[in-house]
């Protein structure tokens, strides 16, 4: 199948729907945890927070094409699979290309991190960049509140990454940003799980509130952060969003964190464990 269609970059790549006979009828993730967020620059401190958990658990990253096409422009993928991070493999869907699997859609590129990759837990975000236009609806990160959908609808547990930052001088993402309020609250009209940081300090109190707006949808989960810092500063790549680090941007990550330590659990207990 052609991606990047009708582009200079466009590219026949060998599509998983078509190569993997049980594809042809699979319909349920099994309960498999997603955890959707809106940013690339998220992955690691999901991974990070997964595996305060559940270390062993086979994680697949699935790259929606919001951002960059090509899964190769990401030196973050590339880190953390050769530190291990990513054990089940890539999926790249949409016009994206370059994963380990090639895919059409979110729907049919969580099954294949299911059933091909047999992903324990999948992650689901756009590649390296982000557009955004400062207005509630135009924004790539809407697409955040229909991979909750795609993964509901197919008998997953869609976890929802908050986006928060003590570090933007933008108003609109301070606290918790008008990103996650709109997809989560407005685009996603399935259930989700919302992970919130279980802190006291004014800042989070102040996000809890604007994330209360969420839980007529939604179920806020409040995470404990105990071991976070650790895993987060045990990554394996330079933690940066927006050019902002761990020490400039801290509630980024940690709310990132707290969404991977969530799937963790749920994953440890789908497992029997």
């Amino acid at each position: 199948m052609v991606k990047a269609r009708y582009t200079p970059l466009q590219t026949v790549v060998d599509g998983a729907e078509e190569r993997y006979p049980q594809l042809a009828t699979a319909s349920s993730l099994d309960g498999m945890p997603v955890v959707v967020a809106d940013l690339h620059s998220a992955l690691p401190a999901v991974l990070a927070g997964i595996r305060t958990e559940r270390p062993s658990a086979r994680v697949a990253y699935v790259m929606t094409d919001g951002g960059a096409l090509p899964l190769w422009f990401s030196r973050t993928v590339d880190g953390l699979q050769s530190a291990g991070w990513l054990a089940a493999g890539t999926v790249t869907v949409g016009q994206a290309f370059g994963g380990d699997l090639e895919c059409v859609t979110v729907h049919s590129g969580l099954l294949a991190a299911r059933h091909v990759l047999n992903a324990d837990i999948a992650i689901v975000t756009q590649g390296p960049g982000n557009l955004g236009t400062g207005t509630e609806w135009g924004f790539s990160g809407v697409a955040c509140g229909e991979a909750v959908n795609a993964a509901a609808v197919l008998g997953g547990r869609p976890i929802a990454a908050l986006r928060v930052s003590s570090g933007d001088a933008r108003e609109r993402h301070r606290g918790l940003s008008h990103h996650s309020l709109t997809a989560y609250g407005k685009v996603a009209l399935a259930r989700a799980e919302v992970a919130l940081p279980d802190v006291g300090d004014a800042f989070w109190q102040g996000v809890a509130s604007q994330a209360a707006e969420l839980e007529t949808r939604h179920a806020v989960i409040p995470v404990p952060v105990d071991g976070l810092d650790a895993a987060l500063r045990s990554s394996p790549v330079r933690l940066s969003t927006m050019g902002r680090g761990l020490e400039q941007d801290y509630a980024a990550f940690l709310a990132s964190a707290c969404a991977g330590r969530l799937a963790g659990r749920l994953a440890g207990r789908l497992a029997g464990r």
